[in-house]
């Protein structure tokens, strides 16, 4: 009864300080413990991916079970893990994964697979290792598969197909979204740098600006065209998934290149947004679905997968808009235990209970505490991780949840919860030189890129 007691006294401090905009001190002292919590997790998630996975994607967390995309492993979790473990100073685990990708990771595989996450977890992580490990293998692996993916811009627009076959070229699914289409930009243009073909860089650009200039005359994207004609499939226009990471790369490609394309079509976008996207509401600003071409609400549904706008908006310099949307974000995760897919935010109702370890949440709380330093983004993020560990821990690892309401769990434990999840949650405790926003821009999938 005591510790239930002073639980609640803590949250009524916080509440308090938070509606006086003040923050109750967050110290040294309980940063440290955090980031020993967070590296305990990683390592209890990692141990079990050892035991029970290893050599495959990724671990099923409940039957204790290696689970692989397609039907060859080409081990999602290590090559994803690797820069996390190091940044976090784990070099037992970084050099366990980092041993098996250089002897066991082939690309010559006769499958299909979805370009869009091949390349921001394979691609993404093997570009990051090289340039922190510094070991050409790491390179030389990302190039054979840069490679590999590269028939896939073979169409009359420059946007890619959906997917590819590994060995052969084929590719297929013309009807691409403009977040698949678009995030490929820093992956491809960093392997560019790296090895000085410029092929990779030119044609993602023309990729990523193609979908651009099908922007509407509001200058907003639908979320489905097909790449062969250019025409829009779905003119619905939103900052969720299947458009997400459009607008990232756009600004980040600008941070990471300095190339003024990208930034005008930043400026461009980011206006578009917050003039048709944003909807203001008591619990915080939320971002709504409208139609592309007039601008008219279609949906006030909102999810894990939006919570990503704010840290964007912080990182390009709009902290009010962000702060506004990051209250929202943390309603969203308060409001139902743990954030959902999907809520409808004007009825307060879940569309979707699923929590699959998504990091967007506590990734604007990173962006926003490191340019703030406003202590109310650790109290957050605090929340955040105890509810994961708490609520999603297993015997094995970690597990997705089938429902923030029950707690139930899934048997899913993806590889972006070492790449991203833990990455965040340990950042936002770390001192800012333990990863410098002003020498490193991070990828969709927290793999953090030079900047030269």
């Amino acid at each position: 009864m005591k510790k239930i007691s002073n639980f609640f006294i803590f949250i009524f401090l916080i509440q308090s300080a938070f509606a006086q905009n003040t923050s109750p001190a967050f110290t040294e002292k309980m940063k440290a413990e955090m980031r020993t919590n967070v590296k305990e997790a990683v390592k209890h998630a990692w141990k079990g991916y050892k035991q029970y996975a290893w050599g495959a994607d990724d671990l099923k967390p409940l039957t204790k079970e290696p689970e692989v995309w397609y039907k060859q492993s080409m081990l999602m979790t290590p090559v994803d893990a690797f820069d996390t473990f190091v940044l976090l100073g784990l070099k037992e685990e970084a050099n366990e994964a980092k041993n098996i990708i250089l002897q066991k990771l082939d690309f010559n595989i006769n499958q299909d697979v979805q370009v869009f996450e091949i390349t921001i977890r394979l691609l993404g992580g093997l570009l990051t290792a090289y340039e922190l490990d510094r070991n050409k293998k790491f390179l030389n692996l990302a190039d054979d598969l840069g490679k590999r993916l590269m028939p896939c811009f073979n169409t009359p627009t420059g946007m890619p197909y959906r997917y590819i076959n590994l060995q052969t070229g084929a590719i297929r699914d013309s009807a691409n979204n403009p977040a698949e289409i678009g995030t490929l930009m820093m992956e491809f243009g960093k392997l560019s740098k790296l090895t000085g073909n410029p092929i990779y860089y030119n044609a993602a650009k023309k990729a990523i600006m193609a979908v651009y200039n099908k922007r509407s005359q509001i200058n907003l994207v639908g979320e489905v065209i097909d790449v062969n004609t250019g025409t829009w499939i779905s003119t619905q226009s939103h900052v969720s998934g299947y458009i997400d990471s459009y607008y990232e790369y756009l600004y980040k490609s600008w941070k990471l290149f300095g190339d003024k394309d990208f930034k005008n079509a930043w400026d461009v976008s980011v206006n578009a947004i917050k003039k048709y996207l944003i909807s203001k509401q008591n619990n915080g600003w939320f971002c709504i679905h409208v139609d592309m071409n007039t601008g008219i609400e279609t949906s006030s549904t909102y999810g894990a997968l939006d919570a990503f706008i704010a840290g964007l908006l912080a990182y390009s310099g709009d902290i009010k808009t962000a702060k506004e949307i990051q209250k929202a974000n943390y309603y969203m995760w308060t409001k139902f235990n743990i954030e959902p897919e999907e809520f409808n935010f004007k009825t307060d109702s879940i569309l979707s209970a699923y929590y699959v370890l998504r990091p967007e949440n506590l990734e604007s709380c990173f962006y926003l505490y490191r340019l703030t330093k406003d202590k109310q983004y650790l109290f957050m993020a605090k929340r955040m991780v105890d509810d994961i560990l708490t609520h999603c821990r297993t015997e094995a690892g970690f597990a997705s949840l089938k429902s923030v309401t029950t707690f139930e769990k899934i048997n899913s434990m993806h590889s972006f919860l070492f790449a991203e999840t833990f990455k965040y949650a340990y950042l936002i405790f770390a001192q800012d030189n333990v990863l410098d926003l002003k020498k490193v821009v991070l990828t969709t999938e927290a793999h953090p890129f030079k900047i030269k």
